[in-house]
């Protein structure tokens, strides 16, 4: 599967009376968006704000970040099973408009969504401070349940950035950057002296607005099974959770996975990267033996020499990781696990609910339970009472100057387990 990523940078978003890019600037047509999310009939209102690097803004409470992109060539389009028909993607040529993302907001969906600050100490601990974001407002009609609203603000999400990415479907990017990845007997032959390296990525299955979808599917109804990497880039998993901000892996996450770009960087020179088998993280026992079993039994099934896995959340899900960890090394297979901490907030207590001697490789991004102080901002998109009831907050976070006390745990990305970060331990 050979996928080619064009790369437009932009440098910042404008409103204007027709949406198009000139140079590296986004001019958005506000009304025009808006128009075409005010389809669903579950939506009573959209605004549209543009939020940018250094600014004084608050964004409260995030659902999901999405980058924009669009199919130029190849088989498929965009997110597909859940914009677009369900057809296989990862291959041709995808336009990617860097430096720029959609992120949604509103009223609040659970209470485990989290905060974007754009300047300030908040900002050093999540890489969306860095983007020139398009804010969409989705507030909700009246009586609406928790599962029709997660959905309605999932879909809002992919449409405005399937939008924002459609106007550099004829776009000649400044660069493009090509991902390929073998056949088993191809990459045998191309690579016989290089080890075979696979990824296993762990999405967050465990219902109750924890959910993660592969082609449209909710992954918790799926079994363990084998992607090629390039399918992430084209939206083939995007994010329908409502998980602790600080490790939630939002759609943006998918599309820039760092441990696929890190592998391919050193395939074909270090390592032979063999593949992505998904797996799920859900709540019962026998569910989890299931599909650690099933993910243990993949990798050997492609002969590998080493394994990397990723997490998502934590607590319960840290049983399927250590259970993915010694199922594979009994194999006889390496493995290096992806994680972060939740070890209270003077960071004394045990790190992970679950562990085991043959977890001996970690990697952490960091402790979600340290507490941090969040200066107020002179402007806040969405709701900023709910700093009291979003995980890592508490009463009283919220101060009446607008500031905030709480746990990392409240800023998306700041311990993702994909090392999409900035923080890690030794």
């Amino acid at each position: 599967m050979r996928l080619e990523i064009g790369k437009i940078p932009i440098h910042d978003v404008q409103f204007d009376s027709t949406s198009r890019i000139e140079g590296n600037i986004l001019y958005l047509n506000q009304e025009e968006l808006k128009a075409h999310l005010m389809v669903d009939e579950n939506i009573k209102s959209i605004t549209v704000e543009i939020a940018r690097p250094g600014d004084s803004t608050r964004i409260i409470p995030v659902k999901d970040v999405i980058e924009p992109r669009v199919k130029v060539s190849g088989r498929g389009e965009l997110f597909p099973g859940t914009l677009s028909k369900v057809e296989t993607v990862g291959e041709g040529r995808t336009n990617v408009l860097k430096g720029t993302a959609v992120v949604t907001t509103g009223k609040i969906v659970g209470f485990q969504e989290g905060i974007i600050d754009m300047s300030g100490p908040g900002a050093e601990y999540t890489p969306f401070s860095k983007l020139v974001n398009v804010v969409v407002v989705c507030e909700p009609i009246e009586g609406i349940d928790q599962y029709t609203h997660e959905r309605t603000l999932r879909i809002a999400g992919l449409k405005a950035a399937a939008y924002l990415g459609n106007l550099a479907k004829d776009i000649v990017a400044e660069e493009v950057e090509t991902y390929e990845t073998y056949s088993v007997k191809e990459g045998i032959e191309k690579f016989p002296n290089l080890p075979r390296v696979a990824y296993v990525l762990m999405l967050q299955t465990q219902g109750l607005l924890h959910d993660t979808y592969v082609y449209g599917v909710d992954m918790k109804q799926s079994l363990t099974t084998i992607i090629y990497p390039t399918e992430l880039m084209d939206g083939a998993i995007v994010s329908g959770n409502c998980v602790s901000a600080c490790d939630k892996n939002t759609t943006y996450h998918h599309l820039n996975n760092p441990v696929v770009e890190d592998l391919f960087k050193k395939h074909g020179k270090e390592l032979n990267f063999v593949g992505v088998v998904i797996t799920n993280e859900n709540v019962y026992l026998e569910d989890k033996e299931r599909s650690s079993d099933w993910a243990a039994k993949l990798v050997d099934f492609l002969a590998v020499d080493g394994v990397i896995i990723s997490q998502e959340g934590f607590g319960n899900p840290d049983t399927d990781l250590i259970m993915n960890c010694k199922k594979i090394e009994a194999k006889g297979i390496k493995t290096v696990i992806i994680t972060d901490e939740y070890a209270g907030r003077d960071g004394a207590s045990q790190s992970l609910a679950d562990a085991d001697a043959s977890a001996d490789a970690v990697v952490t991004a960091g402790n979600a339970n340290m507490v941090i102080e969040l200066p107020p901002m002179e402007k806040v998109i969405g709701h900023k009472e709910v700093a009291d009831v979003i995980a890592g907050g508490f009463s009283g976070s919220l101060k009446a100057d607008g500031s905030i006390t709480a746990e990392l745990q409240v800023i998306v990305g700041a311990t993702n387990e994909l090392g999409y970060n900035k923080l890690s331990a030794r």
